[in-house]
């Protein structure tokens, strides 16, 4: 994605429509920032579903993830939920970064798949081959 550093909505957003040409067709697949922006990607567009790696639906106290624009304006769980078939979330308790009550908020808030670990963090690394399983059978299933 551009400006992988900043990762503002400004530029994400557009692109996932522009570029990526994200549509009902479409998955996407978001880590982190990239998880945030799948979710309001979703209140104004319609996907087949998203997966949701290491979520948060507010800033933390992060002035970095401030700056990115997404939290700005209040959560639309409805649309987010009603434009898009499925939704999977994956968590961890161990994360150093997002507390484990903002993706517990999130599948509250949006249903679908949720699993929840002890061990994996932020889902970086080696974590990748083992939530690529899971979503497999999801789209075999």
């Amino acid at each position: 994605m551009p400006d992988n550093i900043e990762a503002k909505a400004s530029v994400w957003l557009p692109y996932m429509r522009d570029v990526l040409k994200c549509d009902e067709n479409t998955v996407v697949v978001g880590h982190s920032s990239g998880a945030v922006a799948a979710m309001r990607y979703a209140e104004e567009n319609k996907l087949l579903g998203s997966v949701l790696v290491g979520a948060c639906y507010t800033d933390l106290g992060y002035a970095s993830e401030r700056i990115a624009g997404y939290y700005d304006a209040p959560w639309q769980w409805d649309a987010i939920k009603n434009n898009q078939q499925w939704t999977m979330i994956f968590a961890s308790s161990d994360a150093p970064y997002i507390p484990i009550a903002e993706p517990r908020f999130i599948q509250e808030n949006l249903g679908g798949e949720y699993y929840e670990f002890t061990d994996r963090g932020h889902f970086t690394g080696t974590d990748i081959p083992d939530l690529l399983m899971f979503f497999t059978t999801k789209l075999v299933h």
